[in-house]
């Protein structure tokens, strides 16, 4: 997969985990970092699991798995404010 899938997977695994983690996705810009650290994280993820995906599926899979860890992680940091 080159590096415009690549971009596109990061962009929809930002986007689907942001619906189901918040209900709402987060913009184009923060979804693109959130799928691509996602995709990271998940592929990191897995491979300790033992776990092998494969194809443009299997690779969203893995970005929003990825994404999701991510948003639960940075979740536990920020606490919710009175403002």
């Amino acid at each position: 997969m080159g590096i415009i899938g690549s971009i596109i997977i990061g962009i929809l695994a930002g986007f689907l985990a942001g619906k189901i983690f918040k209900g709402r996705g987060f913009g184009l810009v923060v979804n693109l970092i959130v799928g691509i650290l996602g995709g990271v994280i998940g592929g990191w993820l897995f491979s300790l699991l033992g776990l092998s995906v494969n194809g443009t599926i299997g690779s969203l899979v893995t970005a929003t798995i990825g994404a999701l860890v991510l948003l639960w992680i940075v979740s536990l940091f920020k606490g919710k404010s009175n403002v």
